[in-house]
């Protein structure tokens, strides 16, 4: 009989644990397409790492980057069906699934990516995340902004400069039809394909962040970076939810705590990754120009409206945008 009655209570004692979530393991795979001293890995590995020691061990989150689980595009669609649990997108891989994402293809959108993390941080950001759940996915929050900038073959002072240029951009509207009224001539390309192109004099030059021109060695076969800041980029973290709605509350509350740490610190990590890469291309011998954005905000105004007809509740939301800028 006390057998029984000690056998019992260590069976009810561990059925409640188990309802409690108190001895549920939890495996998530989490992807990126950066390398490994990008902010998209400091963002994920700190996360990684919160996740397991709020969980008391329980939650581990397993880093994949430089595309190990495939491209963003796939890493999306793997997420919204289930097969993968979370990912680092940036934003242009979204527009085709969620329209409303297109604003971010808008020029001069923002005037900095420290006002633009400010803007994310907030409602607009929010406004944004809660378009994703209907799509199967759930936002845990956005990285930096990343600032996109012309590095080219010879000085970008003004619009003049981008006449006629050869530019392999993202092959996105909003960044096409952009360069395009800059006088410039985007190029179609795969991004793995720039390097080799700008060495061969294919193009002319190209749009990214200053932190990949340096991790891309584009350093070696570019000797200007033009400081344009046309596009601010946006980068989420997301989690499958077909994943996130079979966790428990608890679990649920972790992750997101987790994710709201990381993040900041990945955002902490690109401005300082910002500063670094510049100081990084002057040592090198690139010559980074101070353009005159006056002549190229001019140039790109026409697009804006242009682009905001094809975005569902465009106007509304770039106004809003505008809105928090001022606040």
């Amino acid at each position: 009989m006390q057998l029984k009655t000690i056998a019992l209570a260590t069976f009810t004692s561990l059925a409640a644990l188990s309802a409690s979530g108190a001895m549920a393991a939890v495996t998530l795979n989490l992807g990126h397409t950066l390398a490994p001293d990008s902010h998209y890995q400091a963002t994920s590995e700190r996360m990684a790492e919160l996740a397991k020691q709020k969980s008391n061990g329980e939650i581990t989150i397993n880093v994949f980057p430089q595309s190990q689980l495939g491209g963003e595009v796939k890493m999306i669609q793997a997420a919204r069906s289930g097969v993968q649990d979370m990912l680092i997108t940036a934003q242009a891989p979204l527009t085709n699934t969620i329209k409303e994402y297109s604003l971010f293809d808008i020029p001069y959108l923002f005037d900095s990516f420290e006002q633009g993390n400010k803007v994310m941080s907030g409602p607009v950001g929010q406004t944004f995340l809660d378009m994703l759940p209907q799509y199967k996915l759930v936002g845990l929050g956005f990285l930096s902004l990343m600032e996109r900038n012309v590095f080219s073959a010879g000085p970008i002072n003004s619009k003049a400069d981008m006449e006629g240029k050869k530019l392999r951009v993202m092959q996105s509207p909003g960044y096409v039809e952009t360069y395009r009224a800059l006088g410039s001539l985007p190029t179609p390309m795969a991004y793995g394909d720039v390097y080799l192109s700008l060495q061969q004099g294919v193009v002319d030059g190209g749009d990214t962040s200053p932190d990949q021109f340096v991790m891309d060695k584009f350093i070696e076969v570019s000797k200007y970076y033009n400081l344009t800041k046309v596009h601010y980029l946006p980068a989420l973290l997301i989690i499958s939810k077909a994943k996130w709605d079979k966790l428990s509350p608890e679990h649920q509350k972790i992750i997101q705590e987790s994710a709201t740490e990381a993040l900041a610190h990945g955002r902490d990590y690109y401005k300082k990754s910002y500063a670094d890469s510049i100081e990084q291309m002057k040592a090198a011998g690139v010559t980074v120009v101070e353009t005159d954005l006056s002549t190229l905000k001019e140039a790109s105004a026409p697009v804006v409206e242009a682009l905001l007809k094809d975005i569902p509740n465009g106007q509304a939301l770039y106004d809003e945008v505008q809105k928090a800028k001022e606040q």
